[in-house]
């Protein structure tokens, strides 16, 4: 029962909308219909700016976080990681927003971030170095996720590993058109890095 309410709750945080309430409240407009289409943190920065998307990313970090947190401030008998998942879930198809959703990156590194916080720490250096050399949010997203499942095996963290590798499949699936367009040349490229 423990695990059916937490389940729940990770994934009705996961499926706040972030990017559409703040395009909608912020700025009278529905991310949706701009951009990549995607409500998630990239698109928000490519449509509503630097502020909007910072907003958007930290709230879609926060929803992951609070998924594995809450459920050890109450005491309960469950594995946070595995209730992590399903905040991520709800990200990606969320009950608020017609189960479109974001790709995935930003709360999976929140549900990281409530359970290791060193290991977030390199996935976040991960990201911006190879986001640096590359330019393409979508190519640093998916091989700092990479990155991320090896350095768990490494510092032994194996069930850390586990929910790594299935957030970075998510994340992967999550980028097909972005792979494309990469290898087509046409995946936008950062200017502010």
């Amino acid at each position: 029962m423990e695990y059916f309410i937490f389940i729940i709750i990770a994934y009705l945080l996961g499926a706040i909308p972030s990017g559409l309430i703040v395009g909608k409240m912020g700025y009278g407009i529905d991310i949706r219909e701009h951009g990549s289409g995607n409500l998630g943190g990239t698109n928000t920065f490519r449509v509503l700016g630097l502020k909007a998307g910072l907003i958007v990313t930290i709230a879609d970090i926060l929803k992951g976080t609070a998924a594995t947190v809450i459920p050890v401030l109450f005491g309960a008998d469950v594995i946070p990681l595995v209730i992590g998942v399903f905040a991520v879930i709800g990200h990606m198809y969320p009950v608020f927003a017609g189960f479109k959703g974001g790709k995935a990156v930003a709360t999976s590194a929140g549900v990281v971030l409530g359970v290791n916080p060193l290991v977030f720490a390199i996935l976040l250096g991960t990201f911006f170095l190879l986001l640096y050399l590359s330019k393409y949010v979508s190519l640093a997203s998916m091989v700092t996720g990479i990155v991320t499942f090896i350095v768990t095996l490494l510092l032994g963290e194996y069930g850390l590993s586990i929910i790594i590798a299935v957030f970075t499949v998510f994340v992967i699936y999550r980028h097909r058109s972005n792979i494309k367009r990469i290898m087509n040349k046409t995946e936008p490229k950062i200017t502010w890095m």
